[in-house]
């Protein structure tokens, strides 16, 4: 784990990009993450449709979803708006 990049313990969903947002640091600079719900649902196996379940199973595969995001970040794969989507 790369000690440089941290991940506040804070996420919400955003509703016009259909994601659970989450945060990462590096260097100082505030990076914006995503997860789909779509792809939280295919982890659980179910359709999740409160908000309280979703976050709580984007709690569940957290450490998983901030690795992916690690890793996109250290590859520099942000798209045009300079975000980390995570599968």
């Amino acid at each position: 784990m790369n000690q440089s990049i941290l991940f506040p313990d804070h996420q919400e969903i955003d509703k016009d990009k259909h994601a659970v947002c989450f945060h990462a640091q590096q260097s100082g600079a505030l990076i914006v993450c995503y997860v789909s719900i779509d792809d939280i649902r295919k982890r659980q196996h179910e359709a999740l449709i409160e908000d309280e379940a979703i976050l709580a199973v984007f709690d569940q595969h957290r450490f998983d979803f901030e690795d992916l995001a690690e890793e996109a970040i250290e590859d520099e794969n942000f798209n045009d708006q300079g975000e980390i989507w995570v599968r």
